[in-house]
């Protein structure tokens, strides 16, 4: 069984053909959110439904670590190490603090309540990053059920706590990434439920708090970037409908990695960060890479 497809003959450098991808757990609804603790030695991610945030520990397995989870989607850390979690349930952005304590970072802007912040990224500065779709109000299926009060953003969190969004014309932003010198700023559109609309990456320059640009990167085919990250050499990593596509800063698909299962989300970790942690539904997967993932710790 081939777990690769390459594309362009740099793939071949990225991959470790012998490397297979392997299922760590299974069992879940829908599965989102990796987000690697290296001085913890384990992986949290969501399982929405069913309202929970579960912890794989190498040699260990599965455990529940947060329930409920008030339908925690996409989760980060921040540079002091905590969790960063973007909330279904409760329309919010926290952080879990070193004592277990939760500080709400973001739940309202201009007087409204958030839709229902999906994934989270924090810059060196400081600054959190956070796209809020309306998925998690369409139903009660991965939140509640409520009236848009908001259009679909993507905000920036000042140190400060100042709120502004600094992203506006998106049909429904998902997945974001900044690359590793941090001048851009890549952002997924996955579009509107049950609207045909368009399901790309687009790319922005970054200058500080200021964004320009914002034409397409990439359109993932089959399928859509919801999850996105970065590698240290600035390639983005993004979850497609046959597994998770490698896309050279250029724009150019490389290869990918293919996955029996509609791949959800993706996060470096592991040993020295050359494990791709893959959320594909009902399944966690992973494989190592000869690569290295940019994120934060």
């Amino acid at each position: 069984m081939s777990f690769y497809e390459a594309i362009d003959p740099r793939f071949s450098a990225f991959v470790m053909f012998n490397a297979p991808v392997k299922q760590l757990a299974a069992g879940f609804d829908w599965a989102e959110g990796p987000v690697w603790f290296g001085d913890a030695n384990c992986l949290l991610f969501s399982d929405i439904p069913n309202d929970r945030i579960l912890r794989w520990t190498p040699g260990a397995g599965l455990t529940t670590f947060r329930s409920p989870s008030n339908h925690s989607n996409g989760h980060t850390r921040d540079r002091q190490g905590r969790l960063v979690s973007c909330e279904h349930g409760k329309r919010r952005v926290t952080r879990t603090e070193l004592d277990g304590s939760i500080t709400v970072i973001a739940d309202r802007f201009a007087g409204k309540p958030l839709n229902s912040p999906n994934d989270v990224v924090v810059k060196s500065d400081g600054s959190i990053w956070f796209t809020d779709p309306h998925y998690g109000i369409m139903t009660n299926y991965e939140g509640h059920k409520a009236d848009q009060e908001l259009p679909c953003q993507v905000y920036r969190v000042d140190p400060s706590g100042r709120i502004d969004a600094v992203l506006s014309d998106f049909r429904c932003p998902n997945g974001l990434a900044f690359s590793p010198d941090e001048t851009r700023l890549y952002v997924a559109d996955t579009g509107r439920m049950y609207h045909p609309d368009p399901q790309h990456i687009r790319v922005f320059t970054v200058d500080g708090t200021r964004l320009t640009g914002g034409e397409v990167f990439h359109t993932i085919s089959p399928g859509c970037a919801d999850g996105i990250r970065t590698d240290t050499d600035g390639n983005l990593w993004s979850s497609a409908g046959d597994g998770v596509h490698c896309i050279a800063p250029d724009g150019t698909l490389l290869g990918k990695i293919l996955v029996p299962e509609l791949v959800s989300n993706i996060c470096f970790g592991g040993r020295a960060k050359h494990q791709l942690f893959i959320t594909a539904t009902t399944g966690l997967y992973t494989v190592a890479l000869n690569r290295q993932g940019a994120q934060t710790p």
